[in-house]
């Protein structure tokens, strides 16, 4: 399973709008792009479903830019990758359907299913378990050692 650049950039742009949440100011994607060594008009086509999802909101005038749309210790990096990939799922056959049955024909017999879905659920308890203020550091002046630490 590999993450493509949209959940890559996903979380690399809330990272910087977490680091700016002390302050309240708002981020322009142009600077979100020249901290991270990102592609501005790609990160101009990413920033609509974060703002759909209501991770970031945007803010109007000379000096708007992004905020994020709710505290940096309540948005995980779950929640930004789902936003911006999709289901976590390694396997369509343990993917999230919006009527929550499996699609698979053979998902009764299957024998790797159980395997498939323990690593969706691996996966989801790292990504869900670590937040932007993670990210950030508690204080919000450094980057966290998060994989230590969980």
């Amino acid at each position: 399973m590999m993450l493509s650049t949209r959940g890559r950039y996903g979380v690399k742009a809330l990272y910087e709008l977490a680091r700016a949440e002390p302050s309240g100011s708002p981020v322009s994607l142009r600077e979100i792009a020249e901290c991270q060594g990102l592609s501005l008009s790609y990160l101009e086509q990413l920033i609509g479903p974060l703002r759909r999802a209501g991770l970031v909101v945007s803010v109007r005038g000379a000096k708007g830019g992004y905020i994020l749309g709710r505290p940096r210790g309540e948005i995980t990096v779950g929640d930004i990758i789902r936003v911006m990939e999709g289901s976590i799922a390694p396997t369509e056959c343990v993917a999230d359907s919006p009527d929550g049955v499996s699609h698979c024909g053979r998902s009764q017999t299957c024998i790797a299913k159980g395997i498939w879905e323990r690593v969706k659920k691996s996966v989801e308890e790292v990504l869900d378990s670590i937040t932007l203020e993670d990210l950030c550091g508690r204080d919000g002046t450094e980057e966290a050692n998060v994989v230590s630490e969980k």
